[in-house]
């Protein structure tokens, strides 16, 4: 059960806060919403003044018992924001099919978000299972050890395996492969499942440049052949210093989003040209 369906299917009132409408700057783009109960929020429509005006515009909704109503909000000093837009904000008041059919759009978009599969559930591996949590993509844990894999108590897709190369092939267009496991040898056995895959966003090892050295001596050895231009080795290269398992994992997260954003906005002007 995802959080915004632990949110709904609670007994009280909700009002659904949705950006109709954005004219100029603002925190927010339209369609992007956020729910709100007599005591609790889930999502945001980005925050500030804007924010703080529209829950409580949406509570005063609840106790009047009102089903809709629209709010237009300058983002100037008047509202304590200096986007320079203007916001037009639908809020209704969900009812039980409104509630459904929330969960069930929230969950055909989860489907729909690119999937991070991340090799290896060491410390690095559990660490950025954490920090993903939170963003919109789908992760997904492998690891030949039930007992690292065990320790994890984050939500996510969980794998115990015995070939950790063989999931590559699972893996859809757009998806990122992040490689942190306990051995060498596998990293690179994984690494030359990945880079074989036309049309992942990122291919990313753990390591320094010594390691990536060594894996193109491990190619050469082994007779294989792949496009090492697309590995990233080391990844999050320009973060240096930090090497706690929890930093590490927050900086290469920042690297898997930006290249997952690019591979999407690269794919969609294709889609347009066509």
């Amino acid at each position: 059960m995802s959080d915004l369906e632990r949110f709904l299917v609670g007994p009280e009132d909700v009002v659904h806060v949705k950006v109709a409408r954005l004219q100029g700057s603002g925190p927010r783009e339209a369609g992007a919403g956020m729910f709100v109960s007599r005591k609790a929020q889930h999502g945001t429509i980005g925050g500030g003044q804007l924010e703080y005006m529209a829950i409580d515009h949406a509570r005063r909704m609840l106790a009047d018992g009102q089903d809709k109503t629209e709010m237009q909000v300058t983002l100037g000093p008047e509202s304590g924001q200096c986007c320079g837009g203007r916001v037009w904000l639908a809020l209704e008041r969900l009812d039980r099919a409104s509630r459904v059919r929330v969960i069930e759009a929230d969950a055909r978009d989860r489907q729909a978000d690119p999937q991070v599969m991340i090799f290896g559930a060491g410390h690095v591996g559990r660490a950025l299972v954490h920090v993903l949590a939170a963003l919109p993509v789908q992760t997904v844990l492998v690891d030949t050890r039930p007992d690292e894999l065990s320790r994890v108590d984050t939500a996510c897709d969980k794998r115990l395996v015995a070939l950790p190369e063989a999931e590559i092939d699972g893996l859809r267009p757009g998806a990122a492969a992040v490689i942190v496991t306990h051995d060498h040898a596998l990293d690179f056995l994984i690494a030359a499942e990945a880079l074989k895959r036309p049309g992942l966003a990122y291919v990313g090892m753990i390591g320094s440049k010594t390691k990536r050295a060594s894996f193109s001596g491990w190619q050469r050895r082994n007779g294989i052949r792949v496009d090492e231009q697309r590995l990233t080795c080391p990844m999050a290269a320009e973060q240096k210093g930090d090497k706690r398992p929890e930093v590490i994992a927050v900086q290469i997260a920042a690297e898997v989003m930006s290249r997952l954003g690019q591979y999407q906005s690269i794919r969609e002007s294709m889609e347009r040209q066509e």
